[in-house]
């Protein structure tokens, strides 16, 4: 495809130009790596009518510095945020339980892990839990017990009805 090899070959000709002019407006290589990759993405995208410009890198290049300018505000407002409010707060670990409730619904069979999480963490009935997964009711209530019951023996829990918890 023509439009392909075009690209291809202005892509080939220009990109170390237009990473070396963003790295002088970021003065950081990852960041100037980002900005003409999403540069070039845009341009790409673009390509059958920025192909037919007479200077398709000035289009890149006005593009990369947006993106460069964009970028930059956004730290800059989250610096700013971060100074007004501080940094969040650490979020604590999981428990050893939800460790140990991850690890066991790991080892369920995928319909039947779906079918619990749609249930016990998302509230969802089990009709509701039917039409989103396209099983029969009964079908969905037997994974649901299916599933308890595995969850059970994995835990090494003597009741049949497991609290899922989520936190």
């Amino acid at each position: 495809m023509a439009g392909e090899a075009d690209f291809d070959a202005f892509y080939r000709g220009s990109r170390r130009r237009m990473f070396g002019y963003v790295y002088v407006l970021t003065g950081d290589v990852a960041e100037a790596q980002d900005v003409v990759q999403e540069a070039f993405v845009r341009a790409w995208q673009r390509w059958e009518t920025v192909g037919g410009y007479p200077d398709p890198e000035s289009w890149v290049r006005v593009v990369a510095a947006r993106i460069a300018v964009s970028r930059w505000r956004r730290r800059r407002s989250r610096a700013r945020a971060y100074a007004r409010h501080g940094a969040p707060e650490p979020v604590e670990g999981p428990s050893p339980d939800t460790v140990a409730l991850v690890d066991a619904l790991r080892r369920l069979p995928a319909a039947q892990r779906t079918a619990l999480a749609l249930h016990y963490v998302l509230g969802l009935s089990v009709a509701d839990i039917a039409t989103e997964t396209g099983a029969p009711i009964g079908t969905v209530k037997a994974r649901l017990a299916r599933g308890r019951a595995a969850l059970a023996a994995l835990l090494g829990e003597d009741d049949k009805e497991v609290e899922v918890n989520h936190g």
